[in-house]
């Protein structure tokens, strides 16, 4: 890549918008980093998502530790639902080679911008009791069965697991929305990192320059913005994630339409 003025912003609005998105609703920056170099920057796409994985690594672990200090992470069963989404993304990934996938390339826009849409409408407002009031079985049991369902999702279409971590978290397990955001980006650091590196095992490094921008601009964004959800209430939390969800959702679906 030529170092220029347009490759530089480039990089570090993707960078921002994507640790944004991770720091305060655990998307992934594999939905915001890949399309704009792709689009903007003509990277192969394999690069891209390379770029986006290893950019998700750091923002992923700031964002945790800034949730985990806050005490709105749950350690125990996210470890338990971490184990099930890498088994299942492989067996997922093995599904996708044999079975044609064209028609649902674009699940993970969408699903950016409709979930983006659900937490205006309807804001999640559970409390962290009543996540309490379930027995560590019951917890388990059902963080293994999303966990399965995530991972073969995201290894069956190759993107989404952010978005699909926060809304089981919250829709299913009953997470309240700053613990399920927390938890999400704690699982995403390990499957970013896994992802990262098998791209740059297999593809080789990428571009070294867009490479440590990206992964600073993610870093400042995430760290800013997990700093900010974990003091705000959460009225105003679900309002302000499901704005940057439903922006960045129309965001990439008209970088995509016009591309």
């Amino acid at each position: 890549m030529t170092i220029c003025v347009t490759s530089i912003l480039v990089c570090i609005v993707a960078g921002l918008g994507a640790g944004i998105g991770t720091g305060l609703a655990g998307l992934s920056a594999a939905a915001v980093i890949s399309p704009m170099l792709i689009t903007f920057l003509d990277f192969p796409a394999y690069q891209a998502v390379g770029i986006a994985l290893a950019s998700d690594v750091l923002a992923s672990a700031v964002s945790a530790y800034t949730y985990g200090k806050n005490k709105n992470l749950d350690i125990k069963n996210g470890l338990i639902m971490l184990c099930t989404v890498l088994i299942f993304t492989l067996i997922g990934s093995w599904v996708a080679s044999l079975v044609p996938n064209t028609a649902m390339g674009n699940f993970s826009v969408f699903m950016t911008f409709l979930l983006g849409v659900k937490f205006i409408v309807r804001p999640v407002m559970t409390t962290k009791e009543v996540q309490a009031e379930k027995d560590h079985r019951t917890k388990a049991v059902q963080s293994m069965v999303c966990g399965t369902v995530i991972g073969f999702i995201c290894g069956f279409i190759g993107a989404g697991g952010g978005m699909m971590m926060l809304l089981i978290l919250t829709s299913v397990l009953g997470y309240e929305l700053k613990t399920a955001v927390g938890t999400s980006v704690f699982i995403m650091s390990f499957t970013a990192f896994t992802g990262a590196v098998s791209h740059f095992v297999i593809g080789g490094l990428p571009d070294p320059f867009a490479l440590i921008l990206c992964v600073v601009a993610t870093f400042v964004g995430a760290r800013v913005s997990a700093v900010f959800a974990n003091r705000a209430e959460p009225a105003a939390l679900n309002r302000i994630t499901g704005i940057v969800l439903a922006v960045l959702g129309l965001a990439m679906i008209a970088v995509r339409r016009f591309s």
